[in-house]
């Protein structure tokens, strides 16, 4: 991938002769201008050099593998455009640092500078010197030999759907039986016991796609289920604490010892049926260090394990193993069409392919991942022999011998057919841990940082070409979506082990970067990587290897910021820095130095201040302080105007209910408005100067304020109204009785995500919800303590795009109309705290898609809603707290022999849950008449302790406000 190393510095040549003119715009010393005039036509030829290796080296990437003499080349052309970038790096530094300061010292700078501008085209002139010398060594750059790819890489774009799994249905009967009993044999939910069940089978069988469309489909069946990926060099505590996140035990799994931890899950589980799953699963010891923290009698447990270890099956009950097996020839077939031709009604292979089509499949060994990937590269050409043997002869040529290859080098085929830009924002997903969770917009704001990024069509956003790129990866094979947001959009991506372990070894070859484990023993040498993530506590490794040429650098849970000064100090061009989950309380001072830096994130850590010093980083783009302890932000911040991003707001635990209104925002300093390239600001604390300066950042997409009082609604409303690239908006009061006027707030068309937190004033409110009628695009309304009566509830129905409608104590009528042909596209619908709420009344036709109905803290609901019926899509029905009455008839009912009204009514959903919490009582609703198309649901949300439930909803309120648009 040499051709994407030398694109990414082509752009930044590109970058830097744009500084060409301006600079001689300027008055220079005439020494000044001559020693710069000789740097820029070096760096122009260097430029046209490499531009015009560019499509070579693209060319002979898929032929240096058997080629040593084209292998040696390209890896000379590789290091010689590193540091042809690390020229490029030290003059756009040293031109910038002129800059800043006074006068005497500007020019004792300039004057400094004359010798490093010569001292750099000396350089250029040395690299250039190698260059012809590698190419003389090459004799041309001629592949005669080799036979050109013409097609085009365009790929359409489309996702891999349930009826495009092929060869699984007798295993998928098989384990959704054992799993509930459905279809006989026994092993069903009605046993008290536990049961466990291992699904085995080499890398890229398949083996996690099989299990993951079972648990979609049958987990509704259960009380509790969770989903756990276990890592190869997995810790107890760790599993322990993922585990308890994903079944929502509601403990502090950050500050409980161990022990309390296995019992927290112990207890939790005791009289319930429920379902894990642990995925990849590496040796067996993992089952026999848990299996004693689940409970065993009254209850129903059943574990699903998956592992490409042949002894891990061997902890199956009694014969509950499944062993997959590569595919068959006609399933592998099949397999293969459907991705080569995904866009064909018939999914058939035209005649004059066949034979091709068979020696592709046949290397594939009938392994899914390799069909898929082969099949979605084949889909991306044109279906013509020429086309086709072409990329066959590529994979031919990996091959030394024609025999049968191993999935590394099938899958190598789909990496090569990357366009370099995509290749880098690839790689760079590789290098984070296994089994990591990639969120959509952190991976984005990382892309953007480090370059990848470029704006290619008018019109279009950085953010929107790199949400391209995920797409096109996810299309590709190469990332798997993991979740879905409300709107169907996708939020986050894992990469496949085997898919990750390839591009690490990629990755590694080509300097693009390299994994430090912490805890390995003896020193770890980076040699030419340029970008390192180290995991675990251990840097004296990192140290010891002197790694002058880092541009980035990803470190998970570090706890001692001595031993990151030294690697600081050496890596003066460091672009990134990511500190996420280190246990710091303060950034090293070094950091301030690091002028080349455009990404710093500490994200889940302990610091809580910033230096002024903050200011000197002029390049930086995006700070991350989610979740730290920041409670304002320094002066020298507004300095910074080059940052698009601004994260600083800290998501609340368990809280009191008027504390949701105390908490997460940060104070910033006068000057916000100087930071005219903002397109992300959360979240900070509202006062009258910065709601008067905040309207100057038009180019906003997302905005959170909170701490906003009665007497602010006017300035903000006029800064919201300027906004017109807005997407998601937060508002949170002061204090719950703050009444927020907003007569005079227009929202843009482009929102989609409001949350308000805070009273609306009663009198505006029905024209202020009948002016949203324009958002088309809004799909996510939150609104708390808003005061809503029957009246303004039917001014939301203009709301015809909403997925998601929560409204947490924000309505204070007694009845709920749903009219027909209203929310025609809801799938959520949440209604909390609503004191007097009595009834609820629903036409036919209207929330025709409705997924999710939840009633939460409705004391006074003594019946199911009138026309629950009608709703034929809904998959889960909770009530929690309502009144005591309607749930102990739905459980008398549910009990009795006789037929009766409620419970046909609502004999549709698959799980209907009821929870009375004051008593302790949780219970599902159960019915014979079980649909078996898959939820799209969550999991269900248990709590054992009333006192931390009513805590743990109020704090919801903020929590979503602060976390949706991260998270989607």
């Amino acid at each position: 991938m040499a051709e994407a190393v030398v694109g990414q510095v082509v752009i930044k040549l590109g970058a830097a002769l744009a500084k060409d003119a301006l600079t001689f715009g300027a008055k220079l010393l005439w020494k000044e201008a001559s020693a710069l005039k000789g740097l820029f036509g070096k760096i122009r030829d260097s430029k046209a050099e490499l531009e015009s290796m560019q499509a070579y080296l693209q060319e002979a990437e898929r032929f240096k593998d058997i080629d040593r003499t084209t292998a040696i080349f390209v890896g000379e052309i590789r290091g010689l455009a590193f540091q042809i970038e690390d020229v490029v790096d030290e003059f756009t530094y040293k031109l910038e640092e002129d800059k800043h300061g006074g006068f005497a010292a500007k020019m004792k700078k300039r004057l400094k500078h004359i010798k490093t501008w010569g001292s750099l085209a000396a350089k250029l002139q040395e690299i250039e010197a190698k260059l012809q010398g590698a190419k003389r060594r090459k004799k041309d750059y001629s592949i005669g030999r080799f036979v050109r790819a013409t097609g085009s890489t365009n790929q359409v774009l489309h996702f891999t759907r349930d009826d495009d799994l092929v060869g699984i249905e007798e295993n998928r009967e098989r384990l959704i039986r054992w799993l509930t009993g459905r279809g006989g044999g026994g092993g069903g939910l009605e046993q008290r016991s536990s049961k466990v069940t291992t699904v085995c089978g080499m890398p890229g069988v398949g083996k996690t796609t099989l299990v993951a469309h079972v648990y979609n489909t049958v987990k509704v069946d259960f009380d509790a289920a969770a989903w756990v990926t276990v890592s190869q060099s997995y810790r107890l505590e760790d599993l322990l604490k993922k585990i308890a996140t994903e079944f929502g035990v509601a403990v502090d799994v950050a500050n409980i010892e161990m022990r309390g931890l296995a019992e927290s899950i112990h207890n939790y589980l005791q009289g319930k049926k429920y379902i894990l799953v642990l995925d990849d699963v590496w040796s067996a010891r993992v089952w026999t260090e848990i299996r004693n923290v689940f409970p065993t009698s009254d209850c129903t447990g059943q574990f699903v394990i998956t592992s490409r270890k042949q002894e891990v099956s061997l902890l199956a009950t009694r014969e509950s193993a499944i062993q997959l097996e590569p595919l068959q020839e006609h399933h592998s077939w099949l397999l293969f069409c459907q991705g080569a031709f995904w866009n064909d009604n018939q999914k058939e292979c035209p005649l004059e392919l066949h034979k091709l089509a068979v020696k592709f499949i046949a290397k594939c060994q009938g392994l899914p991942i390799a069909l898929a990937c082969i099949g979605r590269l084949l889909s991306s050409k044109l279906p013509t022999f020429a086309e086709w043997e072409n990329v066959y002869r590529g994979l031919d040529s990996q091959l030394a011998k024609d025999v049968l290859p191993d999935v590394d080098m099938i899958l190598k085929a789909s990496l090569d057919d990357l366009p370099y830009d995509l290749k880098n924002c690839f790689l760079h997903c590789a290098l984070f841990p296994e089994d990591y969770v990639l969120k959509r917009k952190m991976i984005m704001r990382q892309w953007i940082a480090a370059g990848f990024i470029r704006e290619k069509e008018e019109n279009r956003t950085l953010e929107e070409v790199a949400e391209g790129y995920l797409v096109e990866l996810v299309n590709r094979s190469l990332l798997q979506v993991m979740e879905s947001n409300h709107a169907r959009s996708l939020k986050s991506y894992r990469m496949h082990d085997v898919i990750r372990l390839l591009a690490l070894n990629k990755a590694k070859e080509e300097c693009f970067g390299e994994v430090c484990n912490g805890s390995a023993a003896g020193a770890f040498s980076v040699e030419c990587a340029r970008r390192i993530l180290v995991q675990g506590e251990n840097l004296e490794q990192l140290r010891r290897s002197g790694a002058t040429h880092l541009r980035a650098l990803h470190v998970f849970k570090c706890s001692n910021v001595d031993l990151l000064k030294p690697i600081l100090t050496s890596s003066n061009l460091l672009s990134t820095l990511d500190l996420q989950g280190s246990r710091l309380k303060m950034l090293p001072n070094v950091v301030f130095n690091l002028f080349n830096l455009r990404y710093l994130g500490f994200r889940d850590t302990d610091i809580e201040s910033l230096p002024e010093a903050v200011g000197r980083l002029q390049n930086l783009e995006v700070l991350d302080a989610t979740n730290a302890n920041l409670t304002y932000l320094p002066n020298s911040v507004v300095k910074l105007q080059k940052l698009r991003y601004l994260y600083a707001y800290t998501v609340p635990g368990a809280l009191e209910a008027l504390e949701i209104f105390r908490v997460g925002g940060v104070n910033v300093p006068n000057g916000i408005q100087h930071l005219a390239g903002l397109r992300a600001l959360e979240c900070v604390k509202a006062t009258p100067v910065f709601l008067r300066e905040v309207r100057a950042l038009t180019e906003l997409r997302t905005f959170t304020v909170c701490n906003v009082r009665s007497e602010d609604s006017a300035d903000l409303s006029n800064a919201i109204t300027k906004m017109s690239h807005l997407v998601h908006l937060g508002i949170a009061a002061a204090a719950e009785n703050e009444v927020l006027r907003f007569e005079g707030l227009y929202l843009p068309p482009t929102l989609s995500w409001l949350g308000l937190a805070g009273q609306l004033e009663k009198t505006s409110m029905p024209k202020l919800l009948s002016s949203w009628s324009h958002l088309n695009s809004l799909t996510c309304l939150t609104l708390g303590f808003s005061n809503i009566d029957e009246e303004t509830f039917s001014c939301l129905c203009v709301l015809h795009g909403l997925r998601s409608l929560g409204l947490m104590k924000a309505f204070e009528g007694k009845r709920l109309d749903f009219y027909a042909g209203s929310f025609p596209k809801l799938r959520f619908l949440h209604i909390w705290g609503a004191a007097q709420l009595n009834q609820v009344r629903i036409e036919k036709g209207a929330m025709q898609t409705l997924v999710v109905l939840l009633f939460m803290y409705c004391p006074e609901l003594k019946f199911l809603p009138d026309g629950i019926e009608y709703l034929r899509a809904l998959e889960k029905l909770r009530l929690e707290d309502t009144s005591e009455e309607l749930i102990e008839k739905l459980r008398r009912q549910r009990d009795s022999d006789e037929c009766n009204e409620d419970i046909t009514k609502i004999s549709h959903i698959r799980n209907v849950t009821v929870e009375l919490t004051r008593k302790g009582l949780f219970e599902r609703i159960r019915f014979c008449s079980v649909m078996l198309a898959p939820s799209s649901s969550h999991g269900i949300l248990n709590t054992e302790s009333k006192s931390f439930k009513a805590k743990c909803h109020l704090s919801v309120l903020w929590r979503s406000f602060l976390t949706y648009h991260l998270l989607c």
